[in-house]
């Protein structure tokens, strides 16, 4: 499915009704996430950029853990609509998992000590183009993505499971899957209070 690039910022939306229905194979899944991760900027050229792509039984099992880590701050009372939105990232055919490599961005502290206080800021920034990168390719091959931040109660159990270096820091989630349903109208404030131009 070819689309100019307006029309892919465009598309790239927030889906939370997806499902595990196949659309491309996992092998072109994992060609349009190295090709992201080869050619997202990063500073210095650092490329900081570490991903994992999570299929199969091993995206179910990211989503029992991150369901058992929110049982344990959520009162039981209260889980259901927690447990519905677990349930809803599950139903999906895989999740991407976006890290960065804070042992690199140490390194170019130690190197280069006047842009010291940058180089994490500077690493985030890749991270945001990198995961927007990528959500932006899913959605042209077919699939719905959204982007979760359960960082803090996962990752250490995260690490555990798949064996991620320490120096690896989590930033974000990805599920994504076939899209069951199409998000609303976004809504948008005015351009002019936005955008200056200056000629």
């Amino acid at each position: 499915m070819k689309k100019n690039f307006k029309e892919a910022i465009k598309l790239r939306r927030s889906h939370y009704g997806i499902n595990k229905e196949e659309i491309i194979s996992d092998k072109d899944i994992k060609e349009l996430i190295d090709y992201a991760v080869k050619h997202t900027p990063s500073a210095f050229n650092s490329q900081t950029a570490r991903v994992v792509l999570l299929l199969g039984n091993h995206h179910t099992k990211l989503w029992e853990i991150t369901r058992e880590a929110l049982r344990k701050v959520v009162p039981e009372e209260n889980f259901a609509p927690t447990d519905e939105k677990i349930d809803s990232f599950n139903s999906g055919y895989g999740t991407v998992l976006f890290f960065e490599d804070h042992d690199i961005v140490e390194d170019f502290q130690e190197s280069f000590p006047l842009y010291k206080d940058n180089f994490p800021l500077w690493s985030l920034e890749s991270s945001g183009m990198l995961q927007s990168n990528i959500w932006t390719s899913l959605k042209l091959e077919g699939y719905g993505a959204s982007l979760q931040h359960y960082n803090e109660l996962i990752e250490e159990e995260v690490k555990k499971e798949w064996n991620i270096p320490k120096g690896w820091k989590m930033r974000s989630q990805m599920p994504f899957g076939k899209p069951t349903s199409e998000p609303g109208e976004k809504e948008f404030a005015p351009l002019e209070d936005r955008v200056k131009l200056y000629k």
